[in-house]
């Protein structure tokens, strides 16, 4: 029953994607056959219409084209996006929060469900840790592309004297594993630690150590969760968490022996800097692996990521 579960959303999914392409050929069909009206009548006011046509046919033929991209085992996959403050204090805390909600407002413009696991407030202000799950089909495609350093430059709100600050942030992406079974976790190997969660919840979640953090010793990992109203949800949801660690770490290891095989000069970025926000003195976000770029640092911090997400996906398949 599991398994002709998964052919037949498989089967939807390829379904999805034959019908949009179908849709791409009839409206490219449609302007074409618009613009042969148009020269023959010699009518100049199909300009308008063919030209907004053409500016949705070009949307729909991108967003077609990045999904072709994601081929990968496990790029339909849920995806755990983890983010921690770097070096920077309260600056590197916001900085945190910053890129939080500008993965939160993408989420929401994609359709996806955003789900907070884990949240650490900073000392003064913003998160220092924040760890959510993004649900939705090819939810971990598009986000392994936002895995690794996130390099802030701007004058800091918290700075009386207006000087110009540099932070960082560390993104994690991880996909959720739908087969509990293709990663073992043996009990030596772990340590389950109880603690008082922080946070939203009311009065239950504060006056009880409902919270659960699993230290992984062979390989350092650490996760935790402090969602769920009890301690075995959240221990249950934090063995998953851990689970899909330790395959991201399998899926590196593949990567980096792919590239190693191919002889790619190019850096797979696991853990690296990839990319720069730039406020101060002029305004850029630049990507360091594909080389995009944009002006426009307030649309990226709303969720406009997308172009970053397709230069990813062509990148690595090139």
């Amino acid at each position: 029953m599991e398994k002709s579960q998964k052919t037949l959303q498989q089967l939807k999914a390829l379904k999805t994607k034959v019908s949009k392409f179908e849709t791409l050929v009839t409206t490219y069909e449609d302007i074409l056959t618009l613009i042969e009206m148009g020269i023959e009548e010699q009518d100049d006011s199909v300009y308008e219409e063919v030209k907004a046509m053409r500016v949705t046919f070009e949307k729909e033929y991108e967003e077609l084209h990045i999904a072709t991209m994601l081929d990968g085992e496990y790029d339909r996959n849920n995806a755990i996006v983890t983010l921690h403050a770097g070096t920077g204090g309260t600056e590197a805390c916001d900085w945190t929060n910053m890129l939080f909600r500008m993965y939160s407002k993408w989420a929401a413009k994609a359709g996806y469900e955003l789900e907070i696991l884990d949240m650490l407030d900073g000392e003064e202000a913003g998160l220092k840790s924040v760890t959510i799950q993004v649900n939705g089909e090819n939810a971990y495609g598009y986000l392994k592309s936002e895995k690794g350093i996130h390099r802030l430059v701007r004058v800091s709100p918290f700075d009386s004297s207006g000087r110009r600050h540099t932070s960082f942030a560390s993104c994690d992406v991880m996909p959720e594993i739908e087969n509990d079974n293709e990663i073992e976790v043996k009990t030596d190997d772990i340590r389950i630690d109880t603690y008082r969660a922080s946070g939203a919840g009311g009065q239950h979640i504060n006056k009880t150590s409902s919270a659960i953090r699993i230290t992984h010793f062979p390989t350092g990992t650490v996760v935790q969760c402090q969602d769920e109203r009890s301690q075995f949800s959240n221990k249950e949801r934090a063995f998953k968490m851990l689970k899909s660690k330790l395959l991201a770490l399998k899926i590196e290891e593949q990567m980096q022996k792919l590239a190693q095989i191919r002889g790619d000069v190019k850096e797979i970025g696991w853990g690296s800097q990839i990319r720069s926000y730039v406020f101060m003195p002029y305004t850029m976000v630049k990507d360091h692996r594909t080389g995009e770029e944009t002006g426009n640092v307030g649309a990226v911090m709303d969720g406009e990521i997308d172009p970053f997400i397709s230069a990813y996906l062509a990148w690595i398949h090139s």
